[in-house]
């Protein structure tokens, strides 16, 4: 048995059943070991728990940043941005359900050593979007606040997408990124 397996399995149980109602006795179960041969391989609960959301960030800031660092408009930047990361979270549900609603469930200790990580995450976004305010691309009067308006709602989709529903995460991803970057009015024509 290795740790990877180990924290495979308990994205997929907290996934499922959600961190508190997840036992230690659950995850052992489900990687064929007593629960006293699992602490040999983690602590607590809690060690597992903010180990999966780490992992989850260190992949997230990895595949964003490989975007963010082009050489591309920031309107490119921002709706390729988006579709690798609504990507990411609806092919590895588990993982995403963890990383998404699970982090209030970290205690005190686990929340300040996540929390500088899960804030270099959304940096990255902010400065996707303050990269087209100073290019005159975008218009905001918050890139803070444009930034969690953004993540809010890719992280949503997570409770609502279904893989055989009619449109691909990437497809998603597109009709977010025009409503986010167009808004829902309608430009009206001028009149000649």
């Amino acid at each position: 048995m290795n740790r990877a397996k180990i924290l495979d399995a308990a994205a997929k149980i907290f996934g499922e059943k959600g961190y508190h109602a997840t036992s230690m006795q659950d995850i052992a179960e489900a990687v064929k070991l007593k629960k006293g041969s699992l602490y040999h391989h983690v602590s607590s609960k809690q060690e597992i728990l903010f180990t999966l959301l780490e992992k989850a960030l260190d992949f997230l800031i990895e595949s964003i940043e490989e975007v963010a660092i082009q050489d591309i408009s920031p309107e490119v930047k921002l709706k390729q941005a988006m579709s690798v990361y609504l990507n990411i979270l609806t092919e590895d549900r588990a993982l995403s359900s963890v990383l998404l609603l699970e982090q209030r469930s970290l205690n005190s200790k686990y929340a300040a050593a996540h929390t500088p990580h899960r804030d270099q995450f959304e940096k990255i976004w902010r400065e996707i979007i303050s990269e087209g305010l100073a290019s005159g691309q975008f218009n905001s009067a918050d890139p803070a606040q444009a930034t969690r308006y953004l993540l809010g709602t890719l992280n949503w989709t997570i409770t609502w997408y279904n893989p055989n529903g009619p449109l691909t995460s990437a497809e998603i991803a597109e009709q977010y990124a025009y409503l986010f970057l167009n808004g829902l009015l309608k430009c009206k024509k001028s009149k000649k």
